[in-house]
């Protein structure tokens, strides 16, 4: 295996654990009692008719997170008005904590086969914020990362995927896109660039089938 081949992933969600699964994390960060946040998105949809609107797509991904944000920000006593506190107030101090086991060995093992490896989010740096990304374990492996927070081109636009693929400088189908959002599939499918339906409840399922396509 050389580097004719390439994993391209989301970020949050497939290489991070998503918010629902580190509530214990942001409790503690932000000094609120266990069991305060109880919206658990994909792992409880019944439970949280908010993400319910957004997979009907009457809402957006933003619309739902800057909601969240304020939400938590009036439990601590203070008016959030960016996607960005909440995520650096949640989990900035322990960026570890954050990155998904699965993410790890997968990006891992395919550094080790000689793939290349690209990041490309609607959300990176607006969410997370500069210092979290550098911070974040194992983001030196990436060749390639293209972030909406500055091209301003948002997954499941084509262009966003043509950008990708041009950085990378490789035929689509030597790349596997990995997603966890069906919009951003949809826009994969239409561009015919090879592709992986992430399930956040899943992650190694996910990560398996993502490998498996390009050899390993």
């Amino acid at each position: 295996m050389n580097e004719t081949r390439a994993l391209i992933l989301d970020f949050g969600g497939v290489v991070t654990r998503t918010l629902f699964e580190t509530h214990d994390v942001t409790e503690r960060a932000l000094g609120l009692a266990p069991g305060t946040l109880t919206w658990r998105g994909p792992f409880d949809p019944a439970s949280d008719p908010l993400w319910v609107s957004m997979q009907n797509r009457e809402i957006t991904e933003r619309d739902y997170w800057m909601e969240r944000t304020r939400e938590v920000g009036r439990l601590v006593g203070e008016d959030w008005t960016d996607m960005k506190t909440f995520v650096q107030r949640a989990r900035g101090a322990e960026a570890d904590l954050v990155l998904r086991p699965q993410a790890r060995d997968a990006i891992l093992a395919a550094k080790k086969a000689g793939l290349r490896l690209a990041i490309l989010s609607n959300e990176l740096d607006l969410f997370y914020g500069v210092e979290f990304r550098r911070r974040f374990p194992l983001i030196d492996l990436f060749d390639v990362i293209v972030d909406a927070t500055y091209t301003g081109i948002l997954k499941p636009d084509p262009r966003a995927y043509e950008l990708v693929l041009a950085e990378l400088g490789l035929p689509r189908e030597a790349c596997v896109f990995v997603d966890d959002q069906a919009k951003n599939i949809e826009g994969a499918e239409a561009v015919g660039l090879p592709h992986v339906h992430f399930d956040v409840t899943q992650p190694a399922d996910g990560y398996a089938r993502a490998l498996s396509m390009l050899g390993l």
